[in-house]
């Protein structure tokens, strides 16, 4: 296709419009401004969700879920040590960390979170968590995707879908993970959903603006002449939409993704810019890529993103199967003190109190040793937290077992963690459905109860 007085190809085009954002590589993951598909299906108690992602899976009773009895038969295997784990597994290792009440409501907390732990009273604890795979793949996908098949929407996804965007200049849903975790795209991707839910995924690893989002600015032309370029890209995209009776969800997504991919060029040097933020705002979070990667969520939350994953890392930081000690002992101190910070941050700013923050990875680990100082992976019982909109504070939700081995007191399948956070954006689980492939599917599946008990 040639543009009158432009004799460029369609390709080019298409990256001058966008300044390279509208390249074909990153659009579909850019056009997500077009309104909510659905209203909620009833008040929502968060307009937004932050999910602390820490890929590889940490072990509950390192921070929040003291189990003496790991001290007192360590070595052994008793009754009820003796769960089926995915390598051999030795006897029982002791959690080395003294435990202290923290807040009015006296939650337990590790001497690892000091920060965290001052901020007691507002989180909920899960740690009866389980999961159906003792796998990485299945279980990151089951955790992110609500099941362990590949090329299904992810739950950011989902989000977007039923609940559109705030943001008319930024995207819905973004995903912070430094380095370049290729395999994991699946884990953000919209599959069958329309193309504009995807996650948009940042490299923080760099954090200038222009490096984080490739072609940020469009080098080639100056505003104005890039906006009537675009006007009559638009136009034609719309008169060939007609042409085909005006319902095609793969060319609406493109319309749309160059619209937002127009305006991201002036909105997210500003919201990924962090020498924005006060020296003593970036004192409080601290400077890892997690800590960043927190400061850049809250930015995000207080322009209207509707889903913000800030992945702790590429690959699996969290995976210990040796040296589990030594190595929880700094992935600890990693991320106290920038999630005190966000949530300290949160409550200044009044978004607190409807910003959803959850945490966890995709399992746990097992309190059975592996490589005599490892821990292996554990799907029968793990931990997560809830802070912030619509859950109770000092709060602990169910039990694990004496060993922190497996979930028992109010057992919550990864479902009825969907379930759960679906709940508190206002939207019922059980309806937000998509026809595909000759039935409905839902990011529940066929499952999911929500803990009504975890509501404020």
């Amino acid at each position: 296709m040639q543009f009158p007085g432009h004799p460029v190809s369609r390709r080019s085009a298409l990256a001058s419009l966008g300044g390279g954002l509208g390249s074909l590589g990153m659009i579909s993951a850019l056009g997500q401004n077009g309104g909510a598909l659905t209203k909620p299906h009833f008040v929502p108690r968060a307009k937004r969700v932050i999910h602390l992602f820490m890929n590889g899976g940490p072990f509950g009773p390192d921070f929040f879920d003291p189990k003496p009895a790991l001290t007192k038969y360590e070595g052994q295997r008793p009754e009820g040590a003796d769960l089926r784990t995915e390598r051999p597994t030795g006897g029982l290792m002791a959690v080395p960390y003294q435990y202290k009440n923290h807040g009015k409501s006296g939650l337990p907390i590790s001497e690892l979170l000091p920060n965290l732990a001052q901020h007691a009273d507002d989180l909920c604890m899960l740690p009866s968590c389980y999961t159906d795979n003792p796998n990485h793949g299945p279980a990151l996908l089951l955790m992110n995707n609500g099941t362990m098949t590949p090329r299904v929407p992810s739950m950011g996804a989902w989000t977007s879908y039923g609940l559109g965007n705030e943001s008319a200049d930024l995207p819905g849903y973004v995903v912070l993970c430094p380095g370049r975790p290729v395999r994991f795209s699946i884990l953000w991707n919209s599959a069958f959903l329309p193309a504009k839910h995807a996650g948009l995924y940042i490299n923080h690893s760099n954090l200038d603006p222009h490096s984080m989002i490739p072609w940020l600015k469009n080098t080639e032309a100056k505003p104005g002449e890039q906006r009537k370029r675009l006007d009559l890209m638009q136009l034609l995209n719309r008169d060939h939409l007609a042409s085909r009776g005006g319902n095609d969800p793969r060319l609406e997504g493109r319309i749309e993704a160059m619209e937002t991919a127009y305006r991201m060029q002036f909105s997210a040097h500003d919201a990924f810019d962090l020498k924005q933020e006060k020296s003593a705002t970036r004192e409080a979070y601290g400077t890892s890529h997690f800590a960043n990667g927190c400061l850049l969520a809250r930015r995000l939350a207080e322009r209207g993103v509707r889903f913000t994953q800030v992945y702790y890392g590429a690959g699996q930081p969290w995976d210990t199967h040796s040296g589990h000690d030594k190595k929880t002992r700094a992935l600890a101190k990693d991320i106290d003190q920038p999630i005190s910070a966000l949530i300290e941050d949160l409550k200044q700013r009044g978004l607190f109190e409807d910003t959803l923050i959850v945490w966890g990875g995709e399992f746990g680990r097992t309190p059975v040793t592996e490589n005599k100082d490892g821990r292996d992976h554990n799907p029968h019982g793990f931990h997560m937290f809830m802070a912030g909109a619509g859950v109770k504070g000092g709060y602990i939700h169910g039990s694990s077992d004496e060993f922190g081995f497996k979930a028992q007191e109010k057992a919550m399948h990864v479902h009825d963690i969907h379930a759960t956070i679906l709940h508190l954006l206002g939207i019922d689980h059980e309806r937000l459905t998509f026809f595909h492939a000759g039935r409905e599917y839902r990011l529940t599946d066929v499952h999911g109860v929500v803990a009504k008990e975890i509501l404020a």
